[in-house]
């Protein structure tokens, strides 16, 4: 089986076992998940849906989280960790998309990645979940997952990952994909325990079932 084949049916068996996966990031406008994608790094998504709560409360919009200053968005966002640096990321951002983007977040990948706390993985999932584009997420689970199913070959550096994973993702699918990764790699696909190969879909076409590492 080719790579190509094997992403192909990978892909189908997860479109099954999780036809409901999405972003696991509450947000319901644009430059929400842009926030929350900073506040996520080194934090889990559920913790992140309550801190923004709070968040929200006081600055609703764009024009108001430009205006906050660094220390009282800090105070806030202080329970996901790196609260200093992760403030003035947000601050920065606000700005800049208040002063040169109309207030509005832009659809475009190589925009995104001029943004303060943007890097690839944050523009990608904007632009899949945002604005419908293709785009693959290279996150922590993305890249464990496709290195044990033999998608990636040993590659561990998330752009060498998301460039390899293009050459075999039909474009259209890689979004959906990567969410779905996500709940594989939390449910079965587990980081800190043995995987649970004898409960995966996968475990007749994975190139580790069986082996962790």
């Amino acid at each position: 089986m080719t790579k190509e084949e094997l992403a192909l049916e990978i892909i189908e068996r997860l479109k099954k076992e999780y036809p409901d996966a999405g972003c696991t990031l509450d947000y319901d406008q644009a430059w929400k998940l842009l926030v929350s994608v900073r506040l996520a790094a080194q934090c889990t998504d559920a913790r992140v849906n309550v801190v923004v709560e709070d968040l929200y409360a006081k600055f609703p919009d764009v024009d108001a989280l430009a205006a906050a200053e660094v220390d009282e968005i800090e105070a806030i966002v202080r329970p996901c960790g790196l609260g200093r640096s992760k403030a003035r990321d947000i601050s920065a951002c606000m700005r800049i998309l208040k002063e040169k983007y109309d207030s509005k977040v832009p659809d475009n990948f190589d925009e995104l990645l001029k943004l303060p706390g943007v890097g690839r993985k944050s523009a990608n999932l904007i632009m899949g979940d945002v604005f419908g584009k293709p785009a693959i997420v290279t996150d922590t689970h993305c890249i464990r997952l496709t290195n044990r199913m033999g998608l990636v070959d040993g590659i561990k550096e998330p752009k060498k990952v998301e460039m390899a994973l293009w050459k075999i993702i039909p474009p259209e699918e890689g979004s959906d994909f990567c969410h779905r990764l996500v709940f594989h790699g939390r449910d079965i696909c587990t980081a800190r325990t043995k995987p649970h190969c004898d409960r995966c879909c996968l475990n007749d076409i994975c190139a580790k079932a069986g082996v962790s590492q």
